[in-house]
Protein backbone atom coordinates (compact mmCIF):
# COMPACT_ATOMS: atom_id res chain seq x y z
CA UNK A 1 0.00 0.00 0.00
CA UNK A 2 1.37 3.44 -0.88
CA UNK A 3 2.04 5.46 1.86
CA UNK A 4 0.79 9.28 1.87
CA UNK A 5 2.88 11.91 2.15
CA UNK A 6 2.11 15.96 1.94
CA UNK A 7 3.63 17.53 -1.45
CA UNK A 8 4.29 20.38 0.58
CA UNK A 9 4.82 19.82 4.19
CA UNK A 10 3.12 22.55 6.99
CA UNK A 11 0.23 23.76 4.15
CA UNK A 12 -2.43 21.74 4.91
CA UNK A 13 -3.91 18.69 7.53
CA UNK A 14 -5.87 15.89 5.82
CA UNK A 15 -8.97 17.77 5.84
CA UNK A 16 -8.19 21.56 6.00
CA UNK A 17 -5.72 24.40 4.71
CA UNK A 18 -3.57 26.06 6.97
CA UNK A 19 -2.45 29.27 6.96
CA UNK A 20 -1.45 31.72 9.04
CA UNK A 21 -3.06 35.46 11.11
CA UNK A 22 -1.48 37.86 12.80
CA UNK A 23 -1.65 38.19 16.11
CA UNK A 24 -1.74 42.35 15.75
CA UNK A 25 -3.54 43.13 12.58
CA UNK A 26 -5.57 39.90 12.19
CA UNK A 27 -4.52 39.64 8.61
CA UNK A 28 -4.22 35.75 7.26
CA UNK A 29 -1.98 34.32 4.93
CA UNK A 30 -1.47 31.50 3.01
CA UNK A 31 0.92 30.14 2.41
CA UNK A 32 1.62 30.28 6.01
CA UNK A 33 4.18 33.03 6.62
CA UNK A 34 6.82 32.58 9.19
CA UNK A 35 8.94 35.45 9.91
CA UNK A 36 6.76 38.79 9.73
CA UNK A 37 3.03 39.90 8.92
CA UNK A 38 2.72 40.50 4.81
CA UNK A 39 0.61 43.67 6.14
CA UNK A 40 2.46 47.10 4.43
CA UNK A 41 0.54 48.83 7.65
CA UNK A 42 1.70 46.52 10.29
CA UNK A 43 5.44 45.33 11.34
CA UNK A 44 4.40 42.37 14.44
CA UNK A 45 6.46 38.76 14.24
CA UNK A 46 3.25 37.55 16.16
CA UNK A 47 2.05 34.79 13.85
CA UNK A 48 0.03 32.20 14.69
CA UNK A 49 -0.41 28.78 12.65
CA UNK A 50 -4.99 28.66 11.88
CA UNK A 51 -7.19 26.16 9.86
CA UNK A 52 -8.72 28.23 7.00
CA UNK A 53 -12.06 27.70 5.68
CA UNK A 54 -13.12 24.44 3.90
CA UNK A 55 -15.19 26.40 1.61
CA UNK A 56 -14.86 29.36 -0.61
CA UNK A 57 -16.16 30.45 -4.21
CA UNK A 58 -14.61 30.59 -7.67
CA UNK A 59 -13.51 33.51 -8.06
CA UNK A 60 -11.07 32.54 -11.37
CA UNK A 61 -10.04 29.31 -13.01
CA UNK A 62 -7.84 28.38 -16.57
CA UNK A 63 -7.31 24.69 -17.69
CA UNK A 64 -3.55 24.03 -18.40
CA UNK A 65 -2.55 22.33 -21.02
CA UNK A 66 0.94 22.90 -20.97
CA UNK A 67 3.42 20.86 -17.68
CA UNK A 68 4.50 23.74 -15.14
CA UNK A 69 8.31 24.17 -14.83
CA UNK A 70 10.70 22.99 -12.53
CA UNK A 71 10.39 22.42 -9.41
CA UNK A 72 6.91 21.41 -10.23
CA UNK A 73 6.36 18.30 -10.06
CA UNK A 74 2.83 15.95 -11.88
CA UNK A 75 1.54 12.90 -13.36
CA UNK A 76 3.53 11.72 -16.09
CA UNK A 77 2.53 11.71 -18.67
CA UNK A 78 1.07 15.17 -18.42
CA UNK A 79 -2.46 15.42 -18.40
CA UNK A 80 -4.59 19.06 -18.64
CA UNK A 81 -5.30 20.25 -15.20
CA UNK A 82 -7.70 22.75 -14.23
CA UNK A 83 -6.22 25.75 -11.66
CA UNK A 84 -8.92 27.35 -9.29
CA UNK A 85 -8.96 30.60 -7.48
CA UNK A 86 -11.11 30.61 -4.67
CA UNK A 87 -12.33 33.54 -2.50
CA UNK A 88 -12.24 32.53 1.48
CA UNK A 89 -14.75 35.33 2.09
CA UNK A 90 -13.96 35.11 5.96
CA UNK A 91 -10.15 35.76 5.38
CA UNK A 92 -10.61 37.87 3.14
CA UNK A 93 -8.17 35.88 0.63
CA UNK A 94 -7.98 34.21 -3.05
CA UNK A 95 -6.22 30.46 -2.61
CA UNK A 96 -5.09 28.41 -5.47
CA UNK A 97 -5.33 25.05 -6.36
CA UNK A 98 -5.94 22.45 -8.88
CA UNK A 99 -9.55 21.18 -9.63
CA UNK A 100 -10.19 17.87 -8.05
CA UNK A 101 -10.33 14.34 -9.81
CA UNK A 102 -13.11 13.61 -12.29
CA UNK A 103 -14.86 17.28 -11.71
CA UNK A 104 -15.36 18.40 -15.54
CA UNK A 105 -14.24 22.07 -15.78
CA UNK A 106 -16.79 23.13 -18.42
CA UNK A 107 -19.59 22.89 -15.64
CA UNK A 108 -17.70 25.18 -13.38
CA UNK A 109 -19.06 29.02 -12.90
CA UNK A 110 -17.68 31.90 -11.65
CA UNK A 111 -19.27 32.39 -8.30
CA UNK A 112 -19.78 27.94 -7.64
CA UNK A 113 -19.10 27.14 -3.95
CA UNK A 114 -16.70 24.97 -3.75
CA UNK A 115 -14.79 22.98 -1.06
CA UNK A 116 -11.24 21.91 -0.33
CA UNK A 117 -10.35 18.18 -0.69
CA UNK A 118 -7.53 16.36 -0.12
CA UNK A 119 -6.18 14.19 -3.07
CA UNK A 120 -2.99 12.70 -5.19
CA UNK A 121 -0.68 14.96 -6.96
CA UNK A 122 1.52 12.33 -7.85
CA UNK A 123 3.30 8.54 -7.32
CA UNK A 124 6.98 8.06 -6.93
CA UNK A 125 9.33 5.58 -8.26
CA UNK A 126 9.31 4.13 -4.71
CA UNK A 127 5.45 4.34 -4.30
CA UNK A 128 4.71 7.00 -2.28
CA UNK A 129 1.12 9.10 -2.92
CA UNK A 130 2.28 12.61 -2.81
CA UNK A 131 -1.14 14.40 -1.65
CA UNK A 132 -2.20 18.21 -2.21
CA UNK A 133 -5.25 20.17 -1.58
CA UNK A 134 -7.90 20.89 -4.63
CA UNK A 135 -11.01 22.17 -5.02
CA UNK A 136 -14.51 20.16 -5.73
CA UNK A 137 -17.94 21.61 -5.81
CA UNK A 138 -19.32 21.93 -2.50
CA UNK A 139 -22.05 19.26 -1.80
Amino acid sequence: MATRVPAIEGWFTTDALVGTKCATCGSFFFPPERVLCRNPACASSELEDVELSRRGKVWSFSVNHYAAPAPYVGKEPFEPYTVVAVELSAEQMVVLGQLAEGVDPSGLKIGDEVEVVIEPLFTDDEGNEHIVWKWRPAS
